[in-house]
């Protein structure tokens, strides 16, 4: 154990899970479990005794549910919280409210031969201990990921997806093209709320598993006087209407006669995710060019950076989320160290930014 150490507290009301769950993170050199609990009551009292730089929490536990847990540590005692759900259509709406709560990131939790699939997936589980830690829990309560990553897989462009390089012939209509992971979800909610609705049509990565995107979008429209909603195959990109990229898929912009729509397709990883920012973000520059505004925010590591410095080389104007109202300042600081960034701004001005660019569009 080295002073740099993530202590990790396991609450779940399975006993498997918490031996085989304590297994895969012992294993690595840079995280300890300091304690597991079944129940989060049991939890509460051992934190007293020595307090946790991430708690993994199960939702459905027997006492007291994992959501109303994770409420009052919010309030109470802020901590970095990694939430444990089954990857169903009903538990992606219960984590999507975890995220609301606080929670920084959401790992699946199989329903069928428990050990073994714990264990294939068990590199999704440590890098989100590692995200966790790394969390601005200031920003985070402020506001208030799932990112995808495989850290051990090949790291690959946006080339295997679509070539860089300018479109032969460009669609003249402006839009705006945001990209984001770990914390995103609180961001994205207090960004499109705010927005009235004569803006131009707006397209959106955020690094989410397959089944979080759809529940997603949906409460996200429920909350916004934009149309918003998972894309579509085909979907026109039209002011007044977001597009969130589906989760498993990489999303891209096209032209279709004088139209610009949505392309949803298969491929690879790219930036180590899937959808990719720099997917969406290469499309954006090669077929809208200064037309469009780019915008990076919060989340682990680089997707994105690169296709936001593609956007800004055809003279769309670039933001970039400042460290201070980040949860984890990554994708925004690695783009604006490369210079990609135009200007950063603070999370609760944002929308100012697309207003006014909305504004000059017009």
């Amino acid at each position: 154990m080295t002073t740099n150490t993530i202590k990790v507290m396991i609450v779940d009301d399975s006993a498997v899970v918490r031996q085989v769950v304590s297994e895969i993170l012992d294993s690595c050199p840079d995280i300890e479990v300091i304690a597991t609990a079944g129940d989060p009551i049991i939890a509460r009292r051992k934190m007293e005794r020595c307090w946790p730089d991430v708690l993994l929490l199960d939702i459905e536990m027997p006492r007291m549910d994992g959501l109303t847990f994770l409420e009052k540590l919010m309030n109470e005692h802020p901590t970095p919280v990694v939430m444990c759900s089954t990857l169903t259509q009903e538990n992606s709406r219960t984590s999507l409210k975890a995220f609301r709560l606080g929670a920084v990131e959401v790992v699946g939790k199989p329903t069928r031969n428990l050990a073994h699939t714990l264990h294939d997936s068990g590199k999704q589980l440590i890098q989100a201990i590692r995200t966790a830690s790394k969390a601005n829990i200031t920003a985070l309560k402020k506001s208030c990921k799932p990112a995808v990553t495989l850290t051990n897989t090949p790291k690959l462009s946006a080339d295997v997806m679509l070539d860089k390089g300018t479109a032969r012939h460009q669609i003249n209509e402006r839009i705006i093209a945001i990209g984001t992971s770990t914390g995103g979800t609180q961001a994205l909610e207090l960004v499109l709320s705010q927005l009235p609705t004569h803006m131009p049509g707006i397209v959106v990565v955020q690094h989410m598993p397959e089944k979080f995107t759809k529940p997603f979008a949906e409460r996200l429209n429920r909350c916004s006087a934009l149309e918003i909603k998972e894309g579509e195959d085909g979907d026109e990109v039209r002011p007044g209407r977001v597009i969130i990229a589906p989760g498993g898929r990489h999303m891209l912009v096209q032209p279709n006669k004088q139209k610009l729509c949505i392309a949803i397709k298969d491929g690879p990883l790219v930036s180590r995710h899937r959808p990719s920012v720099d997917v969406l973000f290469r499309s954006v520059a090669k077929h809208v060019g200064h037309n469009a505004l780019g915008i990076i925010m919060t989340g682990m590591g680089d997707d994105g950076a690169n296709g936001l410095g593609e956007m800004k080389e055809t003279g769309a104007p670039t933001l970039g989320q400042d460290e201070a109202s980040c949860v984890v300042y990554g994708m925004p600081a690695v783009a604006a160290n490369r210079g990609f960034v135009n200007k950063e701004v603070p999370l609760d001005m944002i929308h100012m930014e697309m207003i006014a660019f909305a504004r000059r569009s017009r």
